[in-house]
């Protein structure tokens, strides 16, 4: 016994009976021949039966099996098998459900009512005409004069076919034997092909390849001539269909998803792969310019970009069986793909796309694979430490002021030499690409659908390790970090590329300079009460370009009390409020990870006092408490000989609470 019968002499039928089978429902698929069951594969929930039925046979069929459904999948001019359907239907009290196909618009052709007006038509016209109705109704078009020279038949490849338009006098290149439906190419090629002024057709919706023979006659210089629908029938979509198939039999679905990546949003930089995905979709989910760029007449479409509401959407429509998620540029590449992977499930296919990195670069002839690539798209990026330390910087920008904002901020630094590739709208129509110095771009307005390479002939690299030697930084009479004990420091504070990072008594900066260019995804704010000294951080930060860098002037704790909860601090001068110092990051965040740096053993007393201050407020609490006394001594040239001059000792103090699992 089958739960759902379906007459599917149609696409939409074919489609109908695959998915209640792939969903685990009995059905029985009844085709009037052989040829129409090719288009289905029987399993073990989906039966064929290709045999012409009678009303009568119908009634018995129906009586025998009992099924919940019966669907009405046939032609929209089978007129006389639905009539059939219906009444077996109510013979029977079977539920009937006829499903139709959507009907095209309107099109700039000549409207007929039926074969013998638009043969009549064709009678008082000259030239060369497609007939693509069929067989049956092929006779009706003898009474047009000269039909054998003026007419070409195309009919489907069976040899009872064949022979029956050879007796009507179709023969030899004035029959076309081949199975439908046909792209706008195949139709546009036989209409040339037979220099073809008409082109005669039914309205036989998109499953029945109407649009594309539409949009080929007119390409060509073709007058459609269209063969109206012989009733107006009531019944419900493909779609309308699948959504209450899914609540009667509590489907839950199972629909193949993509994830898409459609490139720059040209249909020129779809993948052939891309392009077929998009072709086989019953749905396009995607942000509306990503949507519109690949969607196809008549598609479903669901403009979201947010990956839960995409996730409950199609769990709440089981009536999808494919749907195309399409995805900016590549998969891979900056995108929104990784989200959805997790809400999805592993079995979501991903296809890949052309990223915007691959397709510029290419555009301005550099090569990728040596360049740094980053999104300042929604992000808070600067740019600037990377483009001081590497030749090539990729980014991908968001607002139309950024250009204008990168240039001013390489200006103020002295970086004019920097070139600035700019790329907008890619891949479309008023695509624009231009390379322009920093002075030039400055109060530039561009597209927010853009792009940039910095290209730095004068990057110095980052060194592999902290320690830029003393005379790099620009010094005055304020209080300077060492070289070596800001390398065991920083060593210390283990400093992460997104660090927030405090550096508090900042003197003139050698630290913070060094937090900054290793922080460069982060923020570094260096705290110093002396105007001497500020001013120094400033003209470091300046020389460094360190633009992730923050001059904070006033004392601490009051002037840390407004800014971000940080990662990390470094501690190199308290003016005597080290306890609030720690207290107040300890606010911020319980697990910031400190290092002080000690010189008089005074300071060394308090550290220790409000270590075991912390010990003893929360004594469940671990923390990790580390001190290093560093002394360090320098060679000075007295005549031919080195002397080992020593510096002050320091205590190098390490705090942080560790994480409770």
């Amino acid at each position: 016994m089958y739960r759902a019968i379906v007459f599917a002499g149609t696409t939409e039928g074919y489609e109908i009976c695959r998915f209640l089978s792939e969903n685990g429902i009995s059905v029985l698929a009844c085709v009037a021949t052989e040829y129409g069951s090719k288009s289905l594969h029987e399993d073990s929930f989906l039966k064929i039966q290709a045999k012409r039925l009678t009303e009568e046979e119908m009634e018995e069929m129906f009586r025998r099996e009992k099924p919940e459904l019966v669907l009405d999948a046939t032609h929209p001019y089978a007129s006389e098998v639905t009539e059939n359907i219906r009444n077996a239907c109510a013979g029977t009290g079977c539920p009937y459900i006829r499903v139709l196909r959507a009907e095209s618009g309107r099109q700039k052709a000549v409207y007929v009512k039926n074969a013998r007006e638009a043969a009549e038509y064709l009678k008082q016209t000259d030239g060369n005409v497609l007939l693509t109705t069929g067989s049956k109704e092929l006779s009706v078009f003898t009474s047009v004069p000269d039909y054998q020279e003026r007419l070409y038949a195309r009919v489907l490849s069976l040899p009872s076919v064949i022979e029956a338009c050879r007796q009507l006098g179709f023969e030899g290149r004035h029959l076309i034997a081949v199975q439908g439906p046909f792209s706008e190419e195949f139709n546009k090629a036989i209409l040339r092909q037979y220099e073809c002024r008409y082109l005669v057709t039914k309205d036989s919706g998109k499953a029945g390849g109407f649009q594309e023979k539409i949009q080929a006659a007119l390409a060509c210089g073709a007058v459609p001539v269209i063969i109206g629908r012989p009733a107006q029938e009531e019944g419900v979509s493909l779609k309308e269909c699948k959504r209450m198939l899914a609540e009667k039999f509590s489907i839950t679905g199972k629909p193949k998803v993509t994830l898409l990546g459609i490139g720059m949003g040209s249909e020129d930089t779809l993948t052939v792969e891309g392009k077929r995905a998009v072709e086989q979709a019953d749905l396009i989910v995607g942000a509306r310019r990503m949507a519109d760029a690949v969607k196809l007449p008549g598609q479903d479409v669901f403009y979201e970009y947010r990956s839960e509401e995409i996730a409950d959407y199609i769990r709440k429509h089981p009536e999808y069986s494919r749907i195309v998620i399409a995805l900016s540029g590549d998969v891979g590449f900056y995108s929104g793909a990784k989200k959805l992977l997790e809400l999805l499930g592993p079995e979501t296919e991903i296809l890949c796309g052309i990223s915007s990195v691959v397709y510029f670069m290419a555009k301005i002839g550099l090569s990728w694979d040596d360049a740094c690539i980053v999104s300042a798209h929604g992000r808070d990026c600067s740019l600037l430490p990377l483009i001081r330390t590497n030749r090539k910087v990729f980014a991908i920008l968001g607002t139309k002021d950024k250009v204008a904002e990168i240039a001013g901020r390489l200006h103020t630094y002295g970086m004019d030499d920097v070139l600035l590739y700019v790329g907008e709208n890619l891949s479309y129509k008023n695509e624009k690409i231009f390379v322009k110095k920093p002075a030039e771009l400055l109060d530039y307005q561009g597209d927010a659908l853009s792009v940039l390479c910095a290209y730095n002939e004068k990057a110095v690299p980052h060194p592999a390790t902290h320690g830029f030697p003393d005379e790099a930084f620009i010094r005055g009479k304020a209080p300077m970090t060492k070289t070596e004990v800001r390398t065991v420091s920083l060593g210390k504070l283990r400093l992460t590329e997104d660090a927030v990072c405090y550096d508090v008594g900042a003197g003139t900066g050698s630290v913070s300079i060094e937090m900054a260019l290793r922080a460069f995804k982060g923020k570094v704010y260096a705290i110093e009460k002396k105007e001497e000294a500020a001013s120094l951080l400033e003209e470091n930060r300046k020389k460094f370009a360190a633009d992730n860098l923050t001059v904070i002037r006033g004392t601490a704790p009051e002037a840390m009390r407004d800014l971000p909860a940080p990662t990390h601090a470094f501690i190199g001068g308290s003016s005597g409020n080290l306890k609030d110092i720690i207290r107040l990051l300890l606010e911020k965040n319980r697990n910031v990870r400190m290092v002080i740096n000690c010189i008089t053993l005074e300071t060394v007393g308090e550290a220790m006092e409000c270590i075991q201050e912390l010990q003893a407020a929360d004594e469940s609490a671990a923390w990790e408490t580390e001190i290093v006394q560093l002394a360090v001594s320098r060679s000075k040239n007295v005549g031919r000989y080195h002397m080992m001059m020593g510096e002050n000792p320091i205590y190098i103090i390490t705090i942080q609470q560790e994480e409770t699992q």
